[in-house]
């Protein structure tokens, strides 16, 4: 069960078509992992679409929003489930739909890259400045101590991580800003993996990472 949901700024943000590629993908992710949240959307854009069709000369039907909440579940059903895809490696193929054509693959693999106890792939990312990566960390490790310049959104896809926020499990979405300095700790039992997207490099904020925090891009 998802705890940790985004809110109604950011989802109508997304509704709407204002969000950048980045964001919008991990947004999409949570979503086929959350019915909640897509439930949310679905309203947002239905209530947009009933706004627009009012402002049209023709009048709109007085039972048309309600027929649009009528179909919350049959328009928006599970993206993760709706239908098998063979074509898919097997490697990437228990990951939400989303996201899978924007990792890269090796002969049908995935290469991982290593930044301590953090493994790291690159995603395509066609906004300046935004960085998207597929996070695998290893139990009981994590990030250094940092806060943000931008915007981090981290969303939980397999095991666990905290931090002085709480707990985020698997559907979990995590939103921080410049306000927030943590440090996310993956849990016991079993690798952490999460999509994560930055749109500013972090700032490290322990004592040996502000050292090399001028030298920082990621």
């Amino acid at each position: 069960m998802v705890s940790h949901h985004l809110d109604q700024t950011m989802l109508l943000d997304y509704a709407s078509g204002g969000m950048s590629q980045s964001l919008s993908l991990v947004v999409a992710t949570h979503l086929a992992l959350c019915p909640s949240c897509r439930r949310d959307v679905t309203a947002l854009e239905a209530l947009g679409g009933t706004l627009l069709e009012a402002a049209k000369p023709d009048a709109v039907a007085s039972d048309a929003f309600d027929g649009l909440m009528a179909r919350i579940e049959s328009d928006h059903a599970d993206p993760v489930t709706r239908r098998s895809d063979h074509s898919v490696a097997r490697e990437i193929a228990h990951l939400p739909r989303p996201m899978r054509d924007y990792i890269p693959l090796h002969d049908g693999k995935l290469r991982w890259g290593r930044q301590g106890p953090i493994e790291t792939i690159f995603l395509s990312c066609d906004d300046p400045g935004d960085r998207i990566r597929l996070l695998r960390i290893a139990p009981g490790k994590g990030a250094p101590q940092h806060s943000h310049r931008g915007l981090e959104l981290t969303l939980v896809l397999e095991g666990s991580y905290q931090d002085k926020t709480g707990r985020f499990m698997p559907g979990d979405i995590e939103v921080a800003d410049p306000g927030l300095d943590h440090r996310p700790i993956a849990d016991e039992g079993g690798p952490c993996l999460c999509l994560a997207v930055t749109t500013a490099p972090l700032r490290l904020t322990g004592s040996l990472g502000r050292l090399i925090d001028p030298f920082l891009t990621i």
